[in-house]
């Protein structure tokens, strides 16, 4: 018996010295996990729990029940189905997909557990005020591991238990020397309608931005975007705040944040995601982050993602290309779904190189959206072009053209912030009727104010 007690007593000095607790529940965002026994357990440099297994969750908070709260053990990369909520719309929901207590987890296991709204269209969309649709308020998620990492190794992606390639990456790796310290000196950011403090940016950041389901219908909307026009506004002003002077120190979180953002993209790309095509502003803001992360960690596979991954999509690259636009200039919009659009739908596919005359009206989804519509033109300007300005600008003072390996993107943004389209509306109303000199975004204009300042400063001053 004391040869017994003295095992234990042992075996719980050496977690203790290796930084670990003893614990039989975590609790993370409002997510609480029990389990059968003691386990040892610690935190991610971004504060996501992982635990030491083989584990049995016997019990998860709120609970999983009524089609709400649901967990997914492992989640697949599917981009139509999810399982978290029951009330996803358009026939989305897959309870196949939850995870039945208890859960057993082994080592690579990843358990994603979401918090359910309880009323839908309660909790506004981050930067675009109008009520969600999606029915999730946030995730966390649970790794179990077999030995305790390094201290500052970042969360694996929750990709990872489903490609079993279990990927650790470490803070201390970082190449912070990349980001260069641009004159700005605060931490406030003007946004359309307001402010935005660094505060909120990494508050945000640092959770857990689940990107799966495609057109958002499971977006963690307590914090995250439920569009991605605004997305690729928050990680356009994230990743320049970033290459602010602000002390290191200050912006340490979100750089921790936007850097966990990429890496559980990657995760995704690398157990086979088709991607984040275009298709009007669903596809933006993926390809950034994943870069960003991959260029500060020095993973070449990463930094440059299509390379090993051509077939991956990304909305700004489907959206723009080399061509003879109507307006003169050698770089046009693709079109809603990019220059093969026309393959599936009238009008959803190129048109800037026809005279406004001779676009093509465009014909409806199944749901009728889109029809009677010069659709291609009126994303063009609601919910992409302006939207980019913040990250290709990031993208180019890091000198990292090469990386994204599209350069039409950058001199399409680059089209959309000098050309002037004062005479080119007033053709397009006299051609076709549509007026777009109100109510629609403009040439040479950004979304938000912090974005056109920081243009306006470096575009042509970019760092060595």
């Amino acid at each position: 018996m004391r040869l017994f007690e003295a095992c234990i007593a042992g075996m719980l000095f050496a977690v203790l010295l290796s930084g670990e607790e003893l614990t039989d529940k975590i609790t993370r965002y409002g997510v609480t996990w029990t389990f059968d026994k003691i386990v040892p357990c610690g935190q991610f440099v971004n504060g996501d729990y992982y635990v030491l297994g083989p584990v049995t969750v016997t019990d998860i908070t709120p609970k999983p029940e009524n089609g709400r709260n649901g967990s997914a053990l492992n989640p697949p990369p599917n981009a139509d189905k999810s399982g978290y909520d029951s009330r996803l719309e358009t026939g989305r929901y897959d309870p196949a997909m939850r995870a039945a207590l208890p859960v057993k987890m082994k080592p690579g296991d990843m358990l994603v557990s979401s918090v359910s709204a309880a009323v839908v269209g309660e909790i506004q969309n981050w930067l675009k005020k109008t009520a969600s649709h999606s029915p999730i308020k946030s995730y966390s998620v649970l790794t179990c591991l077999a030995a305790a990492p390094p201290q500052d190794a970042f969360r694996p992606s929750y990709a990872d238990g489903y490609s079993k390639e279990q990927k650790l990456y470490l803070a201390k790796d970082l190449k912070r020397e990349l980001l260069p310290r641009l004159a700005y000196g605060k931490n406030i950011f003007k946004v359309e309608k307001g402010k935005l403090s660094l505060k909120e940016l990494e508050d945000r950041f640092i959770r857990t931005w689940l990107d799966i389901l495609f057109f958002e219908y499971d977006t963690p909307v307590e914090y995250m975007p439920g569009y991605p026009a605004e997305t690729a506004r928050a990680v356009g002003i994230a990743t320049l705040a970033l290459m602010t002077d602000l002390q290191s120190e200050e912006k340490e979180k979100l750089l921790l944040g936007v850097v966990q953002y990429g890496i559980d993209l990657w995760g995704l790309v690398r157990a086979g995601y088709p991607g984040w095509p275009g298709f009007g502003g669903h596809g933006n803001a993926r390809k950034w982050p994943i870069i960003f992360a991959g260029m500060l960690l020095g993973d070449e596979a990463m930094s440059s993602p299509d390379k090993k991954y051509p077939n991956v999509k990304f909305g700004e690259d489907m959206q723009t290309m080399y061509g003879d636009c109507w307006t003169g200039a050698k770089v046009m919009y693709a079109g809603h779904l990019g220059k093969d659009g026309e393959k599936y739908k009238k009008g959803w596919g190129l048109y800037e190189d026809l005279q406004p005359k001779d676009w093509p009206v465009a014909a409806g989804d199944s749901s009728g959206f889109g029809k009677g519509t010069y659709i291609g033109e009126n994303y063009r300007r609601c919910c992409t072009s302006h939207v980019w300005v913040g990250e290709a600008l990031a993208a180019r003072i890091m000198h990292a053209e090469k990386n994204w390996q599209h350069d039409a993107f950058f001199d399409y943004v680059d089209r959309w912030m000098t050309e002037d389209d004062t005479a080119f509306i007033k053709i397009i109303k006299e051609q076709t009727g549509q007026d777009y000199s109100a109510d629609w975004q403009r040439q040479k204009q950004a979304w938000d104010p912090f974005i056109m300042e920081m243009w306006s400063k470096y575009r042509h001053n970019l760092p060595k």
